[in-house]
């Protein structure tokens, strides 16, 4: 077991986003620098923010992903002492700083080499990037086992899953069920859904979170690849990945045993409850963060999600059954419909019917047998989406 005493090393790729900023207000809860060492710190282009959080924590090395900025980031850090790196390679040259721990947060693609490389060193993976399991599942839990590394999801869902699984168990798992809100169109008809605006879709009831992954969970694309997860983290088969709408979002997810238990992990939304479980894994740290009053509570809501209205979990069981590359043509085709209704050129329940077209389109690449693959796969159903979008 991990002794409180015991300063740990931490990178984070992505730490100007939701997840990056609420590691650091985690870190900061934990004991700041006396109990971290933070190793590397990426960000794209919000610079400002990115070289205050290098200043406050003490990174050695600060990186933004977007090489226009080296110039930027380099005099805001300038006298600090923090080395400065910049694109692709910096990225790179963050993920293999000699940190046990990487906190996995850099949205997209983006994050898939960096993360890779993380892995095959050997260090701790907090994953928080969906895109390592989606579009290269197989190639990634390998890289892990290789690399002799831990994989600790930070997603709540999975971060529940991974709380109550019982590793002594793992013959008796029937099933494992992601909870899901519903999102700002729980209840309406598909109808009303063609016709819905970037505002309210951006507009989570729940949870604070970014305007990608709002939209995605608006429209249940971000639990559609929160399935295909689920299925490469616990080695799951693809009728073992159940989904259910529970709308207070309390209960985080359960995993169903053969005596007909059911384990579920319940708190209040807040992302870092997952996020310290990660850092201090195998421990539970004090966080001060909201105690759930079942008084007050009262009551736990279930519904069974509609997939007509909700097609991308849909996607996603047709995702998993083919296996291969689909995971990354689906979240590459995905990404494309979804910028598209950001920018107003398509429609809400577009976006999935372009993902579905691209994936009968591609259903006949086969498995990938490296990265190259995968990033081949993920560019060919973006062309395509692009195409059908005109």
């Amino acid at each position: 077991m991990i002794s409180s005493t015991t300063k740990r090393s931490l990178s984070i790729l992505g730490s100007t986003g939701s997840i990056g900023t609420n590691t650091l207000d985690v870190v900061g809860h934990l004991g700041g620098r006396d109990a971290f060492d933070v190793v590397a710190l990426t960000g794209a282009g919000n610079i400002g923010l990115l070289a205050e959080q290098a200043r406050t924590h003490g990174a050695r090395l600060a990186v933004t992903a977007d090489e226009s900025q080296y110039i930027a980031l380099k005099d805001a850090l300038s006298g600090s002492g923090i080395a400065v790196a910049a694109g692709q390679s910096g990225l790179l040259e963050a993920a293999d700083a000699a940190a046990d721990m990487v906190m996995a947060a850099i949205v997209g693609t983006a994050g898939l080499a960096p993360t890779l490389a993380a892995a095959r060193r050997g260090a701790d993976i907090a994953l928080a990037n969906k895109e390592c399991l989606v579009s290269a599942g197989d190639l990634f839990i390998d890289a892990v086992r290789q690399g002799g590394g831990r994989l600790l999801p930070v997603d709540s869902e999975h971060n529940a899953i991974f709380q109550v699984l019982e590793e002594n168990q793992r013959h008796a798992v029937e099933r494992v069920i992601l909870t899901a809100s519903g999102g700002p169109f729980r209840s309406f008809t598909r109808a009303q859904m063609a016709d819905v605006t970037l505002e309210t879709a951006r507009a989570h009831p729940n949870w604070s979170m970014g305007l990608k992954i709002s939209i995605d969970s608006a429209s249940m694309f971000n639990k559609a690849l929160e399935m295909i997860e689920a299925k490469h983290l616990f080695g799951l088969a693809p009728e073992q990945v159940e989904v259910i709408v529970h709308p207070q979002s309390i209960i985080h997810s359960m995993v169903g045993y053969s005596d007909g238990s059911v384990l579920a992990q319940l708190g209040c939304p807040d992302m870092r409850h997952a996020i310290g479980y990660a850092l201090e894994y195998p421990r539970r740290a004090a966080l001060p963060l909201e105690r759930l009053d079942f008084a007050k509570l009262a009551r736990l809501d279930f519904e069974a999600p509609d997939e007509d209205r909700f097609p991308a979990l849909r996607l996603a069981r047709l995702a998993m059954t083919r296996g291969g590359v689909q995971g990354a043509v689906l979240n590459g085709a995905k990404e494309v419909a979804l910028d598209a209704f950001i920018a107003g050129e398509t429609g809400f329940l577009t976006m999935a019917e372009i993902t579905g077209e691209v994936m009968e389109a591609l259903a006949h690449l086969p498995a990938a047998a490296s990265m190259d693959d995968v990033f081949e796969a993920d560019r060919e159903a973006r062309r395509l989406a692009r195409q059908r979008l005109g």
